[in-house]
C-alpha cells in the first residue's frame, strides 16, 4: 500500500488500541513506485498530526517516518529496532505522556473525530509538495493547530433557504441529517463531525447551511414544520 493512503485516522486509532508508536515506512522521496508520489502527502500528513499529538499532550516521537527501499533488509531491521529503543526510553503511551488513559483516549478521540473536518479544512496546504523535508518542518504552526480546535464551526441549515434536495444528506460521512424530498433538513448536531462536507455540497444558488462560531445553534424546526409547499402548487 503506498504510504500516501495511511490516513491520518489509522494512525490515532493505533494508538487508542494500545499502540505505543507508529512507523509509516514509504518509498524513498522521488522513487515513487506510482504517479501519485503519495510519500511527500505521507510526510506533509505526519508533520501535521505530529502538532496534533503534541497538542495533546502525546509526545509527537511517537510517531515516525521513514523512507527505505525494498532491497534495504538491514537498514529497515535497524530502524525498527531504533525506534523500539526510543519508545521504550519514552515509557508506554499515556503513561509516558503524564496522562492517565482515559484522559488518553479521549484526547485521542477527539483528533480522530476531528479528522474530516481537518482533511477538508487543511486540503490546500495538505496538497502542498515541497523539494526538500526542512521545509516541511515548520508548515503547520502551533497557533495554526490550536484554531483548528478553538475555531471549530457547527453547522446550520436554514429553513427559509433549505430545498429539500437531499444533496447534503447524501453527502454526509455520518448520516447526520434529518430529513427526505421536499422536507426541511435538520442537522443532527449530536452526530455532526463539524466536517463542512454539507456546507460544501448545498448548490451555491441555495446557500442554505452557515458556519456558526461562538454562538449558540438555533433550535431545529419543529418537525411538523418542515413540509415544504412548492410556489405555483396547489394543496388539492
Amino acid at each position: 500500500m503506498c504510504s500516501g493512503r495511511v490516513d491520518m485516522a489509522f494512525v490515532l486509532r493505533a494508538l487508542e488500541q494500545g499502540a505505543d508508536g507508529v512507523v509509516i515506512g514509504g518509498c524513498k522521496l522521488g522513487e515513487c513506485h506510482y504517479v501519485t508520489e503519495g510519500n511527500y502527502h505521507a510526510l506533509n500528513t505526519a508533520h501535521l498530526l505530529k502538532k496534533l499529538l503534541e497538542r495533546a499532550g502525546v509526545n509527537p516521537d511517537r510517531l515516525r517516518v521513514e523512507w527505505i527501499s525494498s532491497s534495504e533488509g538491514v537498514r529497515f531491521a535497524q530502524i525498527m529496532n531504533d525506534f523500539a529503543a526510543e519508545i521504550r526510553e519514552m515509557g508506554p503511551r499515556g503513561e509516558g505522556d503524564g496522562l492517565e488513559e482515559e484522559e488518553l483516549q479521549s484526547r485521542l478521540a477527539e483528533i480522530r473525530n476531528l479528522v474530516p473536518y481537518i482533511k477538508i479544512a487543511k486540503r490546500e496546504k495538505l496538497a502542498l509538495r515541497f523539494d526538500t523535508e526542512e521545509e516541511y518542518e515548520d508548515l503547520y504552526t502551533t497557533e495554526e493547530v490550536d484554531e483548528i480546535f478553538t475555531g471549530l464551526p457547527s453547522y446550520y441549515i436554514d429553513p427559509e433557504k433549505c430545498q429539500g434536495c437531499m444533496i447534503c444528506g447524501r453527502k454526509c460521512p455520518v448520516d447526520g441529517i434529518v430529513g427526505g424530498k421536499n422536507l426541511i433538513h435538520v442537522i443532527d448536531q449530536e452526530t455532526c463531525i463539524k466536517c463542512g462536507t454539507c456546507f460544501e455540497a448545498c448548490p451555491e444558488k441555495f446557500d442554505a447551511i452557515r458556519p456558526i462560531r461562538g454562538e449558540p445553534v438555533p433550535d431545529p424546526i419543529p418537525e411538523e414544520e418542515r413540509t415544504l409547499v412548492r410556489a405555483g402548487k396547489s394543496a388539492g
